[in-house]
């Protein structure tokens, strides 16, 4: 990839507070910093106000072009203001990363209405309407990329939670849909499907060495991901490497899916 591609691009990424340099970042945070260190404006969003606009501090600090606005995915208010400000403080809007998304356990039987009403918000609806009201800001454009963060839960079963897997199964088949739907307006749709990994989300999961070391005895590669390798999918999948990249699924799981 070029130096600094994306300079004069302006990025959107979701659930991207838990970016900060000293402690473990998330999906989001991980590939705001790359981004920016690419040359993007980037406006973060996330329901953890504080800890987004500290996440945004340290990169402006690093000499990124960088803004943060709170939202929560689920109300489409707070996504018409988002894409409103993003307008706003850098005039145009390019890639969208559909990236916020939270964890329950449950099987069919022990999830609640609840639980399984807010997965299907946060990760469905979120990237649904994320990519409803960012498509016409795409379109003045002639040209935009959404990347959304699915999971290999979204492929196949897990035994950790039914309402997760269906949720990021929901995120899976929208972007094919998506993807075909504006193909042909230059607007690429693609989602990423991490396996285990590391991060903020599953840092509890991993602290407990019979759940861990289940999960890395899964992997052909023997280990877990760091949140930095779906940063440079994500970087793939918005750049124009992947001009001719629409509607896939690209999947980064150490081999665990491929068996």
């Amino acid at each position: 990839m070029n130096d600094m591609e994306f300079e004069g691009k302006v990025a959107l990424i979701t659930g991207a507070a838990t970016g900060l340099k000293d402690d473990l970042m998330g999906f989001g945070g991980a590939t705001a910093w790359l981004f920016a260190q690419e040359g993007a404006s980037v406006v973060l969003s996330d329901f953890n106000s504080s800890l987004g606009e500290e996440t945004a501090q340290q990169i402006k600090q690093a000499g990124g072009q960088v803004t943060f606005v709170p939202m929560d995915v689920t109300r489409e208010k707070d996504w018409i203001d988002a894409v409103a400000a993003t307008i706003a403080f850098f005039g145009k809007l390019d890639m969208l990363v559909n990236n916020a998304g939270i964890f329950v356990d449950g099987t069919a039987e022990s999830t609640t209405i609840e639980d399984w009403d807010k997965q299907m918000a946060v990760h469905g609806r979120g990237a649904f309407l994320g990519t409803k009201h960012a498509v016409p800001e795409m379109r003045k454009q002639g040209q935009g990329s959404i990347v959304n963060v699915s999971s290999i839960d979204g492929i196949v079963g897990g035994p950790a939670s039914v309402a997760y897997a269906s949720a990021k199964g929901a995120i899976r088949l929208f972007t094919k849909s998506a993807a075909v739907q504006y193909a042909s307006e230059n607007i690429r749709v693609n989602s990423v499907h991490p396996g285990y990994f590391l991060t903020p989300l599953s840092r509890e999961t991993f602290s407990d060495p019979t759940q861990g070391d289940w999960r890395i005895a899964r992997v052909p590669m023997g280990r877990v991901g760091t949140p930095d390798a779906i940063a440079y999918a994500i970087l793939y999948l918005a750049s124009e490497e992947s001009s001719y990249v629409t509607g896939t699924e690209l999947v980064a799981d150490g081999g665990l899916t491929a068996q």
